[in-house]
């Protein structure tokens, strides 16, 4: 039944290539890939699958959390991506005493030195760029990490009455390092939902530490190229949502994130032992445009299965919070995810009509 629909899929796809460019843009971006991977791996050693998971994420015009000890590159991944991009990029390093007017900008008074008059001048803050990197987000208060919640959600900010307009396209990477060092406050629930992409970047096999080694010990300057512009990838990105989706599948993304619910009554038992807080609703949209950006990078035009359940892991690990009894087992958001997906039964011949 799925062979059938993917070669009707196809046919419809085929017929309206002629009077449709996006076909031909998404090949364009296929080919564009292979270049920007080529272009990361110049600087950033390994770590193929956060390369992966962040261009897809700056696809579905998503932000990401990356989580990760000290010195795995995560600051350098950024830069490296805004760089082949040719985005304006920003790093707000993440402080105890950072203040929200830090991040935002600030109102200065200034004088006319011809009139004397004075008026207030906006001045713009880092948040003002395309790529952000919000370095060690959770070294600051809540309230500082609350500055970064209507940029990310709108767009925009708003200082004294008065709203900016951010740049576009406007991505934020946050890094995070493990909560149980010192130092460290809990992202708020609110805050974590506003990422799509919670991902964990791990130590480098030893071979790919070997060739770390040499890289960054060397006098060898490395040039990057630009392989997409601005413009393009805010076109990419439209292709991305027009991606079409069938019934079952949307069906399927919403089934997962209900599940993950420990109120709700069909969710597994295992959820409403182990679950605190499940997945809303922005896990449902994060989830199909996730899976979409993966058909498109794949080389296919239509959405599967299986691309919700391979992104499923990075949009719902940050969104199933445990409670105490998987502590006290210890059990973590990811088991459950995993176990979860495992539990919830595919769509089957009579979901497909």
């Amino acid at each position: 039944m799925n062979n059938d629909m993917n070669l009707e899929l196809e046919d419809v796809l085929n017929t309206a290539e002629a009077e449709s460019p996006d076909i031909k843009r998404v090949e364009i971006l296929q080919s564009s890939m292979g270049n920007l991977k080529r272009e990361i791996a110049k600087v950033i050693v390994g770590q193929e699958a956060a390369v992966n998971d962040v261009l897809m994420a700056i696809l579905a015009k998503g932000h990401c959390l990356v989580i990760g000890v000290p010195g795995l590159a995560k600051t350098l991944l950024v830069k490296t991506v805004a760089s082949v991009l040719d985005l304006t990029f920003n790093r707000i390093q993440f402080t105890p005493d950072l203040m929200p007017s830090d991040i935002t900008g600030t109102e200065i008074i200034e004088e006319d030195v011809t009139t004397g008059r004075r008026t207030f001048k906006f001045v713009k803050g880092p948040v003002f760029s395309n790529i952000i990197l919000a370095d060690e987000i959770n070294r600051t208060p809540p309230k500082t990490q609350s500055a970064l919640l209507q940029a990310m959600q709108e767009y925009n900010v708003t200082v004294s009455g008065t709203t900016y307009s951010l740049p576009e396209p406007f991505f934020v990477l946050a890094t995070q390092n493990p909560i149980e060092q010192e130092g460290t406050y809990p992202l708020p629930e609110a805050q974590l939902d506003r990422f799509m992409f919670d991902i964990h970047m791990t130590y480098p096999s030893e071979a790919e530490e070997i060739n770390i080694a040499k890289m960054t010990t060397s006098d060898s300057k490395i040039i990057l190229k630009t392989i997409l512009r601005a413009e393009e990838i805010m076109e990419l990105q439209a292709i991305v949502r027009k991606i079409p989706i069938a019934e079952h599948i949307a069906r399927y993304a919403v089934k997962i994130a209900r599940a993950t619910r420990p109120e709700n009554v069909s969710s597994p038992d295992f959820v409403k032992k182990w679950v605190s807080w499940g997945a809303g609703p922005r896990a449902v949209q994060y989830l199909i445009l996730g899976a979409k950006a993966k058909a498109v990078l794949e080389g296919t035009y239509n959405v599967t299965c299986e691309h919700i359940k391979s992104v499923a892991p990075l949009v719902l690990r940050h969104r199933v919070i445990p409670n105490f009894h998987a502590e006290a087992e210890g059990v973590d958001s990811m088991r459950i995810v995993l176990k979860l997906l495992e539990s919830v039964k595919e769509p089957e011949g009579a979901d497909y009509l």
